[in-house]
């Protein structure tokens, strides 16, 4: 390399693996937007980097495009007109096989210094990624920014200190020596070397390209693997300047920037099957609907998949010190993003005889309509709601709260569409909170997008057993509960560990379920069938090299 990007990063990577051993809050990367972080002109230079890609071709300069394509539209109300180069399938695949010939010899050091230095340079553009997601996921421009920006670089900062840790264990050349009594010892050198699997597939979401890209994406390139990128259709953008500042920084380092390419396509072309079918490709990192990735995993046999799915995300409500504050915090918990999130709250359940209260008993009815209440007055102002819910991403979200209405369940909340502000053709949608009971089938599914079943149960056990049963059979990446009785708390606890799924007690202030820090929080389990796998852990990194040793008598 002609720099040096493992020497320059070491130290962020040092203080990674620590932060990661002791789960406490680190992040090298600011969340803030703040001009006295990123520069008094960041905002406006990442927006006119925005506006200058829209409409033109992309600038990427990946060879064997056999056409162009691009979609995408901005949730906001506008064509972004972006054209990428589109690379055939096997195309793709041969020009990752020959990257791989060299970048393999590397070693841990070149791969894992790489993986920084792409790290280090989006998180100077991330304002300009911050707009890249909003425009095509939908989310508020803050959101965009934190989650696009900052906090899907500490995932993929994550998952490089897992991997490296991970490849720290293994000696490089050892001198091994087996004592014989009064004959001489038996002495041979043993070397080891690292080696990676091969071909990488990182199938991109709609809704987070970048958060639950980029584990996926630095744990295989920084264990010496070679990445193809496949965007969803109507979210390349992301990716696509990820893919961009990735080959610029293989380049610089004296490397094929074929390491790294883009795999855009239409909607409708078999790009992403005839990718996941390959021999050559040997990990598979996806994020998407339980079909898809059920295909993946029952199909992609000569892959190590990695997925992430649908699942039915619940709260489980007994007792409660101050009402009003937790219904504020579920309120914010519903209408952030609009429920495009993976840890979303769906189902809450509530004993129909009602819960307890620092101030008293209230019933059902009361904690239903006081849920509905809480996130009517959080929506009340649209220019502030706005910045909330964001908007949806696609038309089937919108036609996901028409079909739950069709339910004809009682209404505690109907879904608004709300005008926005900045963007008259912006897609934004209140949530939609409805009244059932626990024999319901209907809650036993996801519904993807800002909808919310209040759930009347016969009792807190029976909500706790009703949420474990469902984590069970239909996946969960996150639970939450309510609870005022340490002895509760513990059966909620009890049940969540049982289950797989992750829990949160009793949050009332300004942390809320959908959201996990890295270095501290893992995301997912992998045990139940929403994953099969947790952000990060070593699991999730360890499977991506394999080591190979030679040995010969000293």
């Amino acid at each position: 390399m002609s720099t040096d990007f493992f020497k320059a990063h070491q130290g962020v990577l040092e203080q990674a693996v620590a932060a990661a051993a002791s789960r406490g809050y680190w992040s090298p990367f600011s969340e803030s937007p703040s001009p006295r972080v990123y520069g008094e002109t960041a905002n406006d230079d990442g927006r006119a980097a925005f506006e200058a890609y829209r409409g033109k071709d992309f600038p990427l300069r990946q060879e064997g495009a056999a056409g162009q394509t691009g979609s995408e539209i901005s949730p906001f109300g506008f064509p972004l007109d972006i054209r990428y180069p589109q690379v055939p399938a096997r195309t793709l695949v041969d020009q990752s096989e020959a990257a791989l010939e060299t970048w393999r010899e590397a070693g841990p050091q070149a791969w894992v210094g790489v993986s920084l230095e792409i790290l280090h340079r989006l998180n100077r553009r991330s304002f300009e990624m911050a707009y890249a997601v909003q425009h095509t996921t939908g989310q508020g421009f803050m959101m965009a920014f934190q989650a696009g920006g900052p906090h899907a670089q500490d995932r993929g900062l994550e998952a490089v200190a897992y991997a490296w840790q991970e490849m720290a264990r293994i000696p490089g050349l050892v001198t091994w020596e087996k004592p014989q009594g009064k004959h001489d010892p038996i002495k041979m050198q043993k070397r080891f070397t690292v080696v990676p699997r091969g071909i990488s597939l990182v199938i991109g979401c709609s809704t987070f390209p970048t958060w639950n890209g980029y584990p996926g994406l630095f744990a295989s390139l920084a264990t010496g693997n070679t990445l193809i990128v496949k965007p969803h259709p109507g979210a390349i953008l992301p990716l696509a300047i990820t893919v961009q500042i990735a080959r610029d920084v293989l380049a610089e380092a004296g490397f094929n920037p074929d390491v790294v390419q883009l795999a855009a396509h239409g909607a409708d072309d078999d790009t992403a099957r005839a990718l996941a079918l390959d021999p050559a490709v040997k990990l598979i990192d996806f994020t998407g609907s339980s079909a898809n990735g059920n295909w993946l995993e029952q199909n992609a046999r000569q892959a190590q998949v990695y997925t992430e799915k649908a699942g039915v995300n619940q709260v489980i409500i007994d007792s409660v010190d101050d009402f009003k504050s937790v219904a504020r915090n579920l309120a914010f918990s519903f209408a952030l993003y609009s429920g495009q999130m993976c840890t979303a709250p769906q189902n809450v359940y509530v004993p129909r005889d009602g819960i307890k209260t620092a101030d008293g008993h209230m019933s059902f009815d009361d904690v239903a309509a006081g849920l509905a209440q809480a996130v009517e007055k959080l929506v009340a102002d649209p220019a502030r709601a706005v910045e909330i819910t964001g908007a949806i991403q696609n038309e089937g979200v919108v036609r996901r709260l028409d079909e739950a209405r069709a339910l004809g369940l009682s209404i505690l909340s109907d879904s608004q569409r709300l005008a926005h502000p900045q963007f008259e053709g912006a897609r934004v949608h209140t949530p939609l909170l409805l009244k059932t009971d626990a024999g319901n089938a209907a809650i036993q599914r996801e519904w993807f997008g800002p909808i919310v079943f209040v759930v009347a149960t016969d009792s807190t056990d029976s909500s706790i057993e009703l949420a474990r049963q469902t984590v069970v059979d239909h996946g969960a990446l996150s639970l939450s509960a309510y609870a005022t009785d340490a002895a509760i708390a513990e059966k909620a606890q009890k049940a969540a560990e049982r289950a797989g799924v992750s829990l949160s007690l009793n949050l009332a202030g300004a942390v809320f379920v959908n959201q996990t820090a890295a270095f501290s929080d893992f995301h997912g389990t992998g045990a139940n069938p929403a994953a099969n796998a947790a952000l990060s852990d070593s699991a999730y990194v360890a499977n991506r090299f394999r080591v190979v040793q030679t040995r010969w008598h000293a």
